[in-house]
């Protein structure tokens, strides 16, 4: 069996034989038989080991935002494998194309988020957001500022650090003990949380519950309040418009790092580069995956102000934290090559005036 010449029932006999899918019901796998085998993509759509045709309404997860079957990211992988294939970032050293990256992002972040730290996956960029938050203080000679406050049913990815920062039941079933100095409040849900209030009194009640719980422990204890834009893992939910300028307010209030992870909604799925973008707030820390590469390649990102840069470099010494794959050359060279794509063909734009438009009056006539 060739990489071209598939036996579906072979492969599904040693995906139940070797192979542990990530988040599944491993009992109900093996019941099955093993997995959907997806041999193919093209555009929007992917192919089964059966024949089928799928619409891929999730773009993988999240993440295909160029669609499959991009010839011009392909190459952008080979040429610089052939050129450099990888290096590390850890020996004050750098690729020219992890560079060109971090600046590129910069320009697209805008403000004073004007640099980048690398990472391979969202969770490991959201374990980044927790790490500098909590050096920030302790390097401005505030160790006791490290509680992260979070939401209910949010979700920041599956690692220890990930999965104790989200707030999904689920996932805190199964694990445990926890990453310790979290705090969770009410998720902006208004369907789940307060069917029939006011969408605006209820944006108002949900984000005053963020300065509340720092009053609770002390806003000299706190770090920073980490959100999505828009929850996705928790059902795509979407909060009053008045939520996120009031959720900014606090955190400038109390002097509170704001960190808005943008696993899902950056790269256009709002209409603009980035959610925080869409509901018009400055951000501290911003993390990034998914889309950055349209999925081709592993990489994900951090965009970090100027003030958490400034005093890192004036405390100096180490910032003991990084992977092997920080800014590896050819995800990087890949996510420049989509970014490309993205900008050229007007995809962020065309989100915001044409399918994002299109799909809800679509929906709309099914209310």
């Amino acid at each position: 069996m060739t990489l071209k010449n598939y036996d579906i029932a072979e492969l599904r006999r040693l995906d139940v034989a070797h192979h542990l899918p990530a988040q599944q019901d491993h009992k109900l796998m093996k019941e099955l038989g093993g997995s959907r085998i997806i041999t193919r993509g093209a555009g929007c759509t992917i192919y089964d080991g059966d024949g089928h045709a799928l619409l891929d309404g999730m773009a993988g997860l999240w993440c295909v935002q160029v669609g499959y079957g991009r010839e011009e990211l392909a190459q952008a992988a080979h040429d610089q494998m052939l050129e450099l294939a990888y290096y590390n970032t850890f020996f004050k050293t750098a690729a020219p194309p992890t560079v060109m990256l971090a600046a590129k992002i910069s320009q697209l972040l805008g403000g004073n988020l004007s640099h980048v730290f690398f990472n391979n996956s969202g969770s490991e960029a959201i374990d980044t957001v927790m790490r500098l938050a909590r050096y920030y203080w302790q390097a401005k000679g505030q160790p006791e500022r490290n509680i992260l406050i979070a939401r209910t049913n949010g979700y920041h990815g599956s690692t220890i650090a990930g999965a104790s920062l989200g707030g999904m039941k689920s996932m805190h079933k199964q694990g445990g003990p926890w990453v310790p100095g979290i705090e969770h409040v009410i998720q902006p849900y208004l369907f789940g949380e307060a069917f029939g209030e006011d969408p605006l009194a209820f944006g108002e009640r949900a984000a005053n519950a963020i300065e509340q719980r720092i009053l609770e422990v002390g806003p000299e204890k706190v770090a920073a309040v980490v959100a999505e834009p828009v929850q996705g893992a928790g059902g795509v939910i979407i909060p009053p418009e008045n939520y996120w300028p009031r959720v900014e307010a606090i955190c400038r209030k109390y002097g509170v790092l704001l960190a808005v992870d943008e696993v899902i909604c950056g790269f256009g799925r709002l209409g603009s580069w980035f959610g925080f973008q869409h509901y018009g707030v400055k951000p501290d820390l911003v993390s990034m995956a998914k889309g950055i590469s349209s999925g081709y390649l592993p990489i994900s990102a951090v965009g970090v102000a100027d003030h958490i840069v400034d005093v890192l470099r004036e405390v100096g010494g180490d910032f003991t934290h990084g992977y092997t794959y920080s800014g590896h050359p050819t995800s990087a060279a890949v996510a420049l090559k989509n970014i490309e794509i993205l900008e050229r063909e007007g995809l962020v734009e065309r989100t915001a005036k044409d399918t994002g438009p299109y799909l809800a009056a679509a929906l709309a006539k099914l209310a």
